[in-house]
């Protein structure tokens, strides 16, 4: 049997985010970057392909294979470390300093890996200033506008939508990273990331890692998004959505629906005299 069963991925996830939360800070600065830099890679390839086939759910069926890659490499993917590091705190294996010590070292990474692919990318897509970028380059560009002035011009309830979108987001982005672990083999494993993921792309739903890409990209295509814009209206509300939805919807929902059941004889041995020592 390569199939898993729930409490034991609970469990596993446990182990994941403990070693998440200890691992030395320029291991997880560094596995940020990677996993920033893959995650952008795919995006630009789903978008491509969005643009050219004219259909949104081309892109979604493809954008998987980017959080896959991240998963099956052991780099660093924030919004899953959002679910499992705090399993890990909650179990007092860490303390919450280690929590937002992981955050932060890996927020650093994804936004150097981010950074970094979309200023070559740009490059290629312009030819280093030689030309404009195209159908592509305005599709990024309405994209960041989307992504950002577009929850402006709404107030108040743009706040409150970027915010919800992000939430259900990372309900299942942290999903496919449990997924991950259903099957003990590796086929097993990419067909159960995928459909979460799948759906989470395809719905439209704001993540933090793509938003390190996607809204710079769109700025150098020429969109008129300043980094106020970027941050207020979009990352910062998406961090705290896709900390909410990966924590409570995920990691605690799941921790608490699959906890290990106190049997009689466990109950017994635990009240004896003497058994906590």
């Amino acid at each position: 049997m390569t199939n898993v069963n729930p409490l034991d991925v609970v469990a596993n996830a446990v182990t994941a985010g403990e070693a998440k939360a200890t691992a030395p800070s320029g291991a997880l600065v560094l596995r940020g970057v990677l996993g920033g830099a893959v995650l952008a890679a795919t995006t630009s390839f789903a978008v491509s392909a969005t643009v050219s086939s004219g259909s949104p759910v081309v892109g979604a069926l493809l954008f998987p294979a980017g959080i896959t890659i991240v998963i099956l490499m052991g780099m660093e993917l924030l919004t899953g470390g959002f679910a499992l590091t705090p399993m890990a705190a909650l179990r007092g294996l860490v303390p919450w300093s280690a929590v937002a010590r992981y955050c932060l070292m890996v927020t650093i990474g994804h936004i150097i890996g981010a950074a970094l692919f979309a200023l070559l990318y740009a490059g290629t897509l312009t030819g280093f200033g030689s030309h404009d970028a195209g159908a592509l380059g305005k599709k990024f560009a309405d994209t960041a506008a989307a992504k950002t002035t577009a929850y402006q011009a709404m107030g108040f309830a743009g706040m409150v939508t970027v915010f919800v979108k992000a939430v259900l987001c990372n309900w299942l982005v942290s999903l496919g990273v449990f997924m991950g672990m259903v099957s003990k083999d590796t086929i097993g494993k990419i067909a159960a990331i995928w459909l979460p993921i799948m759906a989470f792309f395809g719905l439209g739903f704001e993540h933090a890692v793509v938003n390190f890409f996607m809204i710079p990209m769109g700025m150098l295509m020429g969109a008129d998004v300043g980094l106020g814009d970027w941050w207020i209206w979009n990352q910062i509300p998406v961090l705290l959505g896709n900390l909410v939805g990966g924590f409570v919807f995920t990691g605690l929902a799941l921790m608490y629906a699959h906890r290990p059941a106190r049997t009689e004889a466990t109950e017994t041995a635990a009240a004896r005299p003497g058994a906590e020592q």
